[in-house]
């Protein structure tokens, strides 16, 4: 496993160590020591989580607040994504600046998202299998997000706007100005 952190401190690329042959491929998704060693923290994940998407679909830009914040690590079993985390820690020298990785079937990428940053994806195949581990359980009360085409942001998420499905959820998400943090 190789790791690379972003310019997004506390972000980082994995790549899994892939063993291929005649067969097919082995690799490890995760190893929980190796994991905290690599990004030098102990994370303890609670909860997995799966998503099926057709090409177009965004979902985000999503995170929770307070004692329910989650960080999260995200991969792709079928298909590709551009997957996005927006810094919204308020003391953060990098503070509403925004990483994007391609992950996907063929090149079994990770990304570990901490808490304290916004979360989502693009789906870029025609489908796709999203795979994500969290550090902590779902609160809908400390839930929130902000609006994928927050022009602050000025994220490009490779497709046309024509070709995205939001959910009417996101749809009305507030810009990072607004959200409540």
């Amino acid at each position: 496993m190789t790791v690379q952190e972003t310019n997004l401190k506390g972000c980082f690329i994995i790549h899994p160590t892939v063993f291929e042959d005649k067969r097919g491929y082995f690799l490890e998704s995760f190893n929980q020591e190796r994991f905290n060693k690599a990004i030098g923290k102990d994370v303890n994940f609670v909860q997995d989580n799966e998503s099926f998407s057709t090409k177009g679909v965004l979902r985000g830009l999503h995170y929770q607040t307070g004692e329910h914040a989650q960080a999260k690590l995200v991969r792709v079993i079928k298909g590709k994504v551009l997957d996005v985390a927006v810094d919204v820690r308020p003391d953060s020298s990098t503070y509403g600046q925004h990483v994007a990785v391609e992950l996907s079937e063929e090149n079994k990428t990770q990304f570990f998202v901490p808490r304290g940053f916004a979360h989502g994806f693009v789906v870029l195949s025609d489908t796709a299998i999203f795979s994500y581990k969290c550090d902590n359980f779902y609160n809908k009360a400390s839930e929130g997000g902000i609006i994928y085409n927050d022009p602050s942001l000025n994220i490009d998420w490779q497709l046309a706007e024509e070709e995205l499905i939001i959910s009417e959820k996101d749809a009305v998400l507030p810009i990072l100005e607004k959200a409540l943090i």
